[in-house]
């Protein structure tokens, strides 16, 4: 599967952007039909505080060239389960906004893609699913007619790294499907936090909860684990398991990636800056572990992936990181120092790209084209 990257050294009068244009161009997005499709272009819009996340001058690029093929793109992001800048849509569209995306930064409208409370959703069948059946998909990503992804690529403490991938399958997920990702369990109150107000119970089609004390209890007999009381709560009193292995996770991120891109025309794009160690989900980030590196972009996010990695672990790593702190014993395939095994030992990256190639989703080996 070709690949095609560029690097970020640019002679005077050329620029980033224009690369980045000329990229896409050249991996072949004009080959998508985008006349009068509905677009939407995945991005994360960076947890308030956080540094390292894409400034919306590139998406402003995305979104340009999509118009001028005849489509109608939108920028979106499903809420997150953490408590945060981002949980629920009217503090994710501040959030987006703090950070400079706006139809006049970027040349299209926000939307988020579960909703207001991260409950819309639709159940999506999973094809060649091993550990999720069906995921559950923001319902505004799902009425799109193509999908493009538009990644940070950077290290993760979960997932090993964060591309295309994750950024499809954890981001397009509601509140529910990350749920479902994160946990092999069901949801507790936080009897603390919890008021009484009994939103969760009227919202609850299995009946699971019941009341003592005005304090919200939830049978694991009865739930079913969907998740939506989570959403419902104004008061974050309830919470996911969060006990899933960070090996099952993978798995599931790579599901609910097949769940969004199956039987829709789709594009990925990598930008490789500001690697740092952390999710932008932070509301702070670390400094960048290698030098930044360049853009790729890929009808394949597993090729894409797998060519990202490949690329910063064959990186000479920053002076004064966190990779100063940490043993450097790992090494990929091909005998570089694997710098997101390093810093994050308790998860293996591979998970991602093993079980992308087992179900279908895309393939780890690429060949990479130069586009100046």
């Amino acid at each position: 599967m070709k690949v095609y990257w560029t690097t970020f050294r640019c002679k005077v009068g050329d620029g980033p952007l224009a690369k980045l244009e000329r990229l896409i161009v050249k991996a072949g997005i004009d080959q998508i039909d985008f006349q009068k499709k509905y677009v939407a272009i995945k991005i994360h819009f960076g947890e308030p505080g956080n540094m390292s996340f894409l400034r919306p001058n590139w998406a402003k690029v995305v979104a340009d060239k999509v118009k001028e093929l005849g489509g109608f793109p939108f920028l979106t992001d499903s809420n997150t389960l953490y408590v945060g800048r981002r949980g629920d849509a009217l503090k994710h569209l501040d959030a987006a906004a703090e950070n400079g995306f706006a139809p006049s930064t970027t040349g299209c409208q926000n939307i988020i893609g579960d909703g207001v409370k991260g409950t819309d959703d639709i159940e999506v069948p999973v094809r060649n699913g091993v550990y999720c059946r069906t995921a559950r998909i923001g319902r505004a990503v799902m009425d799109a007619d193509i999908v493009i992804s538009l990644n940070h690529f950077k290290g993760h403490e979960c997932a090993g790294f964060g591309g295309a991938i994750k950024n499809i399958g954890m981001g397009c997920g509601s509140r529910a499907g990350k749920m479902a990702m994160h946990s092999d369990g069901k949801p507790q109150v936080n009897q603390s936090a919890c008021t009484g107000c009994k939103q969760c119970a009227k919202h609850c089609n299995q009946d699971a909860f019941t009341f003592t004390g005005k304090k919200a209890k939830i049978d694991h007999a009865k739930c079913v684990g969907c998740g939506r009381c989570i959403g419902i709560c104004n008061y974050h009193a309830i919470d996911p398991a969060f006990d899933a292995t960070f090996e099952h996770m993978n798995f599931k991120i790579v599901e609910y990636t097949q769940a969004v891109l199956d039987g829709r025309p789709n594009f990925h794009i990598n930008i490789v800056n500001q690697v740092s160690p952390h999710c932008d989900c932070h509301g702070s980030n670390d400094i960048a572990i290698v030098p930044d590196i360049g853009m790729f972009a890929s009808f394949d996010p597993v090729a894409l992936d797998k060519a990202c990695i490949d690329a910063v672990n064959a990186a000479a790593p920053c002076v004064d990181t966190i990779m100063n702190e940490v043993k450097q014993t790992h090494k990929d395939d091909a005998g570089h120092l694997d710098h997101f095994r390093n810093i994050h030992p308790t998860t293996d990256w591979r998970s991602q790209i093993s079980h992308a190639e087992n179900i279908g989703l895309g393939t780890g080996k690429y060949s990479l084209v130069l586009v100046k």
